[in-house]
């Protein structure tokens, strides 16, 4: 991953989800992707436990996109589920997407209280830019769900992970 130059990191920011912000990030996704999300999503990504994982994204001082997670815990172990990403057009290719998700998989790595095993994701089998972004982000292609998405074609997704070491394993 090509950290944002110098020049540019200084025009990248970020904020904590809010009440106040909330409307920007409806908006947001409403423009960045396909299906709109639920009341449900957005009370999930306002938890004082995800505020590390969740961020609304400012370039030049202009929401231009939006990373949202939420923390899993199955058979003891969690995980991290990266819920949304999503870079505006006309922003894309500054490198933003990949400074915001080194920004949260950095907050992942130091989470301790429960150390996190993994983030993964779902990217719609039909876009290929979003599944060459991941991969060059060092995520990895563990399977396809053919029916993951309910209401738009196609409906499968890949399903993308990257794992992290085990605290102390440095």
């Amino acid at each position: 991953m090509s950290p944002v130059p110098k020049s540019r990191s200084t025009r990248v920011a970020f904020a904590s989800l809010t009440q106040n912000n909330l409307g920007t990030v409806r908006k947001l996704n409403s423009v960045l992707f396909p299906i709109k999300y639920s009341d449900k999503l957005y009370s999930e990504i306002l938890q004082p436990e995800v505020e590390d994982f969740c961020k609304l994204i400012y370039y030049n001082d202009i929401p231009v996109g939006i990373i949202c997670c939420r923390l899993e815990t199955k058979d003891g172990v969690t995980q991290l589920y990266l819920l949304t990403m999503g870079i505006l057009a006309p922003y894309r290719s500054l490198g933003i997407g990949s400074h915001s998700l080194q920004l949260v998989l950095d907050a992942a790595a130091a989470h301790t209280k429960p150390a996190l095993s993994r983030i993964y994701l779902h990217v719609q089998v039909s876009n290929d830019p979003a599944k060459r972004f991941y991969e060059r982000n060092g995520f990895k292609e563990i399977g396809i769900d053919e029916t993951y998405y309910k209401k738009i074609k196609p409906s499968g997704a890949w399903i993308l992970e990257k794992t992290f070491a085990p605290p102390g394993s440095n």
